[in-house]
């Protein structure tokens, strides 16, 4: 099976810029309720993913000594705790079915590293639940 067949295309994906401020990260990410979004380039390449936990750690650390927290700061100056490693648009379904039963979305990029949309857990699983009712 073609792992095409589950993929939300980046149109139809929140990210967010890997040139924008954290403050503006933090607000894109409050407003779409999401707990985790992938980083794009301006080139378009996959840079990671930020989740809310790694804003809440930049926080904490920030009024832990560090000094105060530059919401101009740029996005990239949050460290990411979990890696959400991205999947060749040419994966077969073995390797995405290892990446989601450890992340929310698997990222997916092209052959030039570009990101083109991801593939949640939710609709991988929907997938097989619909297949075994079938076989009932």
């Amino acid at each position: 099976m073609n792992i095409l067949f589950f993929l939300k295309p980046k149109n139809e994906v929140v990210y967010i810029s890997s040139t924008i401020s954290v403050q503006h990260a933090l607000t894109d990410m409050q407003n779409h309720t999401y707990t985790a979004v992938p980083i794009i380039s301006a080139d378009g390449d996959y840079i990671g993913t930020i989740t809310e936990g790694d804003f809440l750690r930049y926080f904490k650390d920030l009024t832990n000594g560090a000094p105060e927290p530059d919401p101009n700061a740029n996005i990239s100056t949050i460290p990411r705790s979990v890696s959400y490693d991205p999947i060749s648009i040419n994966a077969d379904i073995e390797d995405l079915i290892s990446k989601v039963i450890n992340q929310n979305f698997v990222p997916v990029i092209d052959d030039n590293h570009k990101f083109i949309g991801i593939i949640t857990r939710k609709d991988v699983i929907q997938y097989i639940y619909n297949k075994l009712k079938s076989l009932q």
